[in-house]
């Protein structure tokens, strides 16, 4: 498997900023999960981070074109089908099956929900956002309406939790990486 050096480079020869941050806020969050159920970490993490990696040059293959760059690169077909999974029903007829990509499909969308929950917040930070304020944006669909409720809905009963334990979660994950994601405290 290629290191996390490796992916992180992959990532940003083929997106920018935006979607490089995305992609890192997805790692976290994996890597969170993979913690809380006592799985392999650096896989999930790369999983996350990697999981739009066709998105900003393909968007009209998103999914399919991953496939194709990661297998040239060596990545595993278990890895390749969980990122490929993210897609089910919108680009993909992939399934989310595993607990790795339940997770994902779970967490993608949910992570620039809660992205920009923080970003509207006075202190532009993750670190005081609490699940009160990120339900009453879930429930605004005019806002942030790029992440699919329905999907994020799916995606805590495909996990077999509420959808406030999988916000909590979530943001929990992103706090403790707030600063790469510039979402920290200033002062």
């Amino acid at each position: 498997m290629p290191t996390r050096e490796e992916a992180f480079a992959l990532l940003k020869a083929y997106n920018g900023a935006a979607l490089t941050t995305h992609g890192l806020a997805v790692e976290g969050t994996m890597r969170y999960f993979a913690r809380k159920a006592g799985e392999d970490e650096e896989k999930w993490g790369i999983v996350g981070l990697l999981h739009d990696l066709d998105y900003e040059k393909y968007p009209e293959l998103h999914c399919t074109k991953t496939a194709e760059i990661m297998r040239e690169k060596g990545y595993s077909e278990e890895i390749i089908r969980a990122i490929v999974s993210h897609g089910w029903g919108i680009c993909s007829d992939v399934e989310p099956l595993s607990p790795m990509e339940k997770t994902l499909y779970a967490v993608d969308e949910l992570t620039g929900l809660i992205t920009a929950c923080a970003l509207v917040r006075p202190s532009k930070s993750v670190m005081d956002l609490e699940l009160s304020s990120a339900k009453k944006k879930f429930k605004d669909k005019g806002f942030a309406a790029g992440a699919s409720r329905e999907v994020i809905s799916k995606g805590a009963d495909m996990l077999g939790v509420s959808l406030d334990e999988l916000i909590t979660d979530v943001i929990a994950a992103m706090r403790a990486i707030a600063p790469s994601l510039g979402l920290e405290l200033k002062n």
